[in-house]
């Protein structure tokens, strides 16, 4: 599976800024300098405002500025080509008509072309990573037309591992990529460029619980670090 991503392009679709890195960041980095992969990350959420009582855009205004910015130092932390940044509202975007999101999601396929696509999975607590995986999964109806051939969903640390025990919509990964310590680096490093988004441990997002989940994914398949991922489709044409 993995020799099947190279020299591929790959769109990366989330939700929120930090969330290329935390679902796929080490990956990234490896299939980058490894495997000739041609990547481009779209951010659907200006990824703040839910942490005032109303959405108010003007009062972020500065903190949204670093926020971009901070996206920036992410991406050369980890060397990933272009970027793609909208403003849905953080946490509210089932307040937006899903059809917005796909016509979105869309328009990146149309103009950048992409032949896999790595997006949250669509069990997370987060509103947000629900409605990014169903429009991910609306803009890339199986067609006769449809370039996209795989789609590929990540867990999401703060995100996935919250939802409740008892719930049937848990992350269970069937595709895990073995990544090197200098992987994990650029991935902690790029984490630790997002200034509101960063946490101390033992918080999920932290660089020592993300060390520690690549390690346990490791041990789960036998090398020492590794991220986990779900197929959700894949289709081999002629």
């Amino acid at each position: 599976m993995l020799e099947s991503l190279r020299n591929k392009k790959i769109l990366i679709v989330v939700a929120h800024p930090d969330d290329e890195l935390l679902g796929l960041g080490a990956s990234m980095n490896r299939l980058i300098a490894e495997f000739n992969i041609e990547t481009r990350v779209v951010i659907l959420g200006e990824g703040l405002t839910s942490r005032s009582e109303n959405r108010d855009v003007d009062k972020w205004k500065k903190e949204l500025e670093v926020h971009r910015q901070n996206i920036q130092s992410a991406q050369q932390a980890i060397g990933y080509n272009s970027v793609g940044i909208y403003d849905f509202p953080d946490n509210r975007f089932d307040t937006v008509p899903l059809l917005d999101i796909v016509k979105v999601i869309e328009k990146e396929k149309e103009q950048y072309g992409p032949e896999v696509i790595f997006t949250h999975h669509g069990g997370d607590v987060n509103i947000d990573h629900q409605y990014t995986f169903e429009a991910v999964i609306t803009a890339c109806r199986p067609m006769e037309h449809e370039d996209v051939s795989t789609i590929i969903t990540f867990e999401t640390p703060s995100g996935t591992e919250w939802r409740a025990s008892v719930d049937p919509k848990h992350f269970i990964p069937n595709f895990f990529i073995e990544v090197s310590k200098d992987n994990l680096a650029a991935k902690i490093k790029g984490m630790e460029s997002y200034e509101f988004e960063k946490r101390k441990f033992p918080h999920p997002r932290s660089p020592e619980a993300l060390e520690i989940q690549a390690q346990r994914w490791g041990v789960a398949v036998g090398v020492n670090y590794a991220e986990a991922f779900n197929i959700v489709r894949q289709i081999e044409k002629k």
